[in-house]
């Protein structure tokens, strides 16, 4: 290795490591750190960034991978990490990803799907399903959302996403919950989605095929923007909402719905809009004191929202 890279010129160096992609050894960089030829201090640099870089996404690769690892070290094989997406939009399914890895496996930037762009979910999407023992998902729709609950919904998805794999998992790793039904063992990790390799990949996976079906469904039901904002609360779903009413795929259990709908009471959207226009302390005061007052004749929920809307309104009074 060394006699080739001395018989490289500078260029040929430069090209041969021209893509991101390519790893960057600490042997090459001892030899360029040591190799006299003009212009080498400055490709050992640009390359010393790189390999740190790499070094960082072993690291994190490796953390990720602890749990999976000790697991086929103790000969447990069929290990599902499990996790579901699409609890906080205001329309369409919940998704839920299971999926199984054979021992020993490794893919470079698995992460939490949120933390990813579009275009890396994509790839590490069709990775995951090349390089996995088995996967499935899970899907349920808006009238058992509404029918069940948000929660029990997303424990749902996941239900059917183990029980669609077509081997049965001996080992369940999971995102902050533990899943009823299942007499394997499991593991729930905090943010597993973020700390985990097999939770992540389940979350990709869950990510991409909900992202998919949202945008089917957006030549379905045009006007909402349902492929660019995937149900979330956007202003601009938000306002097609209030222009255009709700559509089958809205989550009519979803309280906000009903409040961008205009269903709650006219004093709830008086004092709401009140509150939006408090410039100083003393106004905010004030108009906190109106709530308080108003109580009685407001339900539960409009109480709840306006009293969150006046921390918010504090809080940003704080920052100015």
């Amino acid at each position: 290795m060394a006699r080739r890279l001395a018989q490289l010129s500078l260029k040929e160096i430069q090209s041969k490591y021209a893509g991101d992609g390519v790893a960057v050894s600490a042997t090459v960089l001892r030899k360029l750190q040591r190799d006299p030829r003009t212009g080498a201090r400055q490709l050992y640099k640009a390359l010393s960034k790189r390999y740190e870089e790499q070094k960082k996404e072993r690291n994190r690769l490796e953390a990720m991978l602890h749990f999976e690892r000790l697991l086929w070290k103790a000969g447990i094989q069929y290990i599902a990490g499990v996790d579901e997406v699409g609890i906080g939009p205001l329309a369409g399914p919940v998704v839920a990803a299971a999926v199984v890895f054979p021992s020993g496996i490794e893919i470079e930037g698995i992460d939490d799907s949120k933390a990813l762009d579009e275009k890396s979910r994509v790839r590490l999407d069709a990775e995951i399903r090349e390089k996995a023992a088995a996967f499935a998902i899970g899907v349920v729709d808006v009238e058992e959302i509404d029918r069940v609950n948000i929660y029990h919904a997303g424990i749902r998805a996941m239900q059917l996403a183990l029980s669609g794999l077509p081997v049965a998992p001996q080992h369940i790793l999971v995102d902050s919950r533990t899943i009823p039904g299942f007499n394997q063992p499991q593991n729930s990790f905090d943010k597993g989605d973020g700390i985990n390799f097999s939770i992540a990949s389940a979350s990709i996976i869950a990510k991409v095929y909900r992202d998919r079906l949202m945008t089917e469904l957006d030549r379905r039901y045009p006007g909402y923007g349902f492929a660019s904002h995937k149900g979330y609360a956007t202003p601009v779903h938000q306002r097609a909402i209030r222009d255009l009413g709700p559509c089958p795929i809205h989550r009519r259990s979803f309280d906000y719905i009903r409040e961008l709908c205009g269903q709650y009471c006219d004093l709830y959207y008086s004092l709401k809009q009140q509150g939006y226009t408090a410039s100083t302390r003393a106004e905010l005061s004030s108009w906190e004191s109106a709530v308080k007052a108003a109580a009685p004749n407001l339900s539960l929920n409009e109480n709840k929202k306006l009293h969150l809307l006046a921390s918010r309104l504090w809080k940003r009074m704080s920052r100015r």
